[in-house]
């Protein structure tokens, strides 16, 4: 059982990483388009709030309808949820930093706060789809260990969701951390 546990951690984050990664490469171009935009940014700054507000689970029956294959359903659910966040902190980010000092660091951290928001969301919808459509991954494996009365295993697989989202979550914390560095340090040598 601990090897299926592994397993199941692995093809969550691959699908995670799937989805996730194009989802931040096109949010953060959106945002930077908006963001660099006037008219553009007034006319979407609401609009953006809409797709937003929608839990991309509830997307699902949507989405099986449409791609008739539960991946590609459970894929475009991690894009979903994770891509407007990212747009709009990063589109916030570039228009403060248009009127701040040290614009790049006020970029950046909107930028990286989208997507410590968009991982933790993107996380927890791997983890509901893989329950309700089945699969391979974390959150099928607790779901089987439910249905097998398996509440040790039940506990250990939730255990570990809470774990990988605590390192995901800090690796973007780092991340952002060491990319503004070099302009914090710029701060301080203006005082």
């Amino acid at each position: 059982m601990e090897n299926n546990i592994y397993s199941a951690i692995l093809a969550s984050l691959q699908m995670l990483c799937q989805a996730y990664i194009p989802a931040a490469i096109l949010g953060i171009g959106i945002g930077i388009v908006i963001g660099n935009n006037n008219i553009i940014y007034e006319i979407l700054k609401r609009v953006l709030q809409i797709p937003a507000s929608i839990p991309a689970i509830a997307l699902l029956p949507i989405a099986l309808i449409q791609f008739k294959d539960n991946l590609s359903s459970v894929l475009f659910l991690i894009f979903f949820s994770a891509i407007w966040q990212i747009a709009i902190n990063t589109a916030t980010g570039v228009r403060k930093s248009r009127r701040e000092e040290n614009g790049m660091k006020v970029a950046i951290e909107h930028i990286f706060t989208g997507l410590r928001i968009g991982i933790g969301l993107a996380w927890f919808t791997v983890i509901a789809a893989e329950i309700l459509v089945g699969g391979r991954g974390i959150g099928f494996f607790i779901w089987d260990a439910y249905n097998s009365n398996e509440t040790e295993q039940v506990l250990k697989g939730v255990l570990y969701i809470a774990i990988i989202g605590f390192l995901l979550d800090g690796v973007l914390d780092l991340a952002g951390y060491l990319v503004m560095r070099p302009f914090a340090s710029d701060e301080k040598n203006n005082l």
